[in-house]
């Protein structure tokens, strides 16, 4: 049997570098060689134990890029050799849900490195129809971050943001700062961010919020002295904190909307008063993941350095190095994203 490494999760906490089966491939599948993968927040929730616990052992990985190694009989629009990423939701493809990119409610879906064997590994196997090509002279280093993206700008698309609507993104870390700076793309204004990080409150500034907040007993003054007394249209929770989702209400406008993005435990609630959301008017959705049309958007914005990405690309470790990597990610608050590279 072929064998490739991989960085096994045995339990939380705890990775093993092993020589792992290649995986096998079908006639609509495809084999990608990864030549980086991203951590995610939701790959340091299931590391130290706080999601998906039950699937271990697992190889995790989501947030990645590659190269074509080996297609499927039935697959003809790819080739051997293309660079390429991959929407990581693996639905079947034709049931109410797939059929409106609502993948995750899909009742056979699996997700890349979180459901099955992820990216942390020398390959990945995953059907040829969610393989994206990418183009020509974009670093990899940049392509391992269109699936994050991806969830930013799904998350934008079902919140409403446009232009002229103000925004407050309670978290400034790495996905909070994709979250203002996808605030600042499509021309909202203001936007708020806070974070307990004087640090990551002032990257997200140098990203486009105009204005941070690390002390949270002054933020609904902020919010309301920055928004002529209304509070924000929008409120994004990227963190997964119930006492933030309690928070985000208390920062929202009369008929405005809060997005919750962040995962929490399983199990969390928060209180919802019924009558004031119905006369005001107020909403509320659910995002996690970009999927479909949000990857080739991602694709797209990134592709025309619509982001910054300086933040995001400067730390990175080979894959034997992995655990060292996930262990000093809360000291290293400088980095909004550590890379794991699978052809050093």
């Amino acid at each position: 049997m072929a064998t490739m490494k991989a960085a096994v999760l045995v339990e939380p906490r705890r990775f093993e570098v092993r020589e792992v089966g290649i995986p096998e491939i079908g006639p609509a599948d495809v084999r990608i060689r990864v030549t980086r993968a991203g951590i995610c927040g939701t790959d340091l929730h299931i590391f130290n134990g706080h999601y998906a616990a039950d699937r271990l052992p697992i190889v995790p990985g989501h947030e990645f890029c590659g190269t074509i190694a080996e297609i499927g009989a039935s697959v003809t629009h790819l080739k051997t050799g293309m660079r390429v990423v991959a929407d990581i939701n693996i639905g079947c493809g034709n049931c109410y849900w797939c059929r409106r990119n609502e993948v995750l409610n899909c009742g056979e879906v699996e997700q890349i490195g979180i459901g099955r064997d992820g990216a942390f590994a020398q390959y990945v196997a995953l059907p040829g129809r969610l393989v994206l090509p990418v183009p020509d002279g974009v670093p990899e280093a940049v392509l391992a971050l269109v699936e994050p993206v991806a969830c930013v700008v799904r998350a934008a698309r079902k919140a409403g943001a446009a232009f002229g609507r103000s925004g407050v993104v309670l978290g400034a870390g790495p996905i909070g700062n994709l979250h203002v700076q996808m605030m600042r793309l499509v021309g909202m204004a203001p936007i708020i961010v806070a974070d307990l990080s004087s640090e990551r409150c002032r990257m997200a500034v140098e990203a486009g919020a105009d204005a941070a907040v690390s002390e949270p007993a002054t933020l609904r003054s902020k919010v309301l002295e920055m928004t002529g007394g209304r509070g924000a249209d929008i409120v994004v929770e990227s963190v997964g904190s119930s006492k933030l989702y309690r928070q985000a209400f208390d920062l929202v406008r009369k008929g405005g909307h809060v997005a919750f993005f962040g995962i929490t435990p399983p199990g969390e609630t928060i209180p919802i008063e019924i009558l004031r959301t119905v006369l005001e008017e107020n909403s509320l959705k659910g995002s996690v993941a970009g999927m479909g049309e949000d990857m080739h958007d991602a694709l797209t914005l990134l592709s025309h350095g619509r982001f910054r990405t300086a933040a995001f690309t400067a730390a990175h470790y080979p894959l034997e190095r992995i655990q060292e990597a996930f262990e000093t990610i809360p000291a290293r608050t400088g980095h909004l994203k550590t890379q794991i590279l699978l052809d050093a």
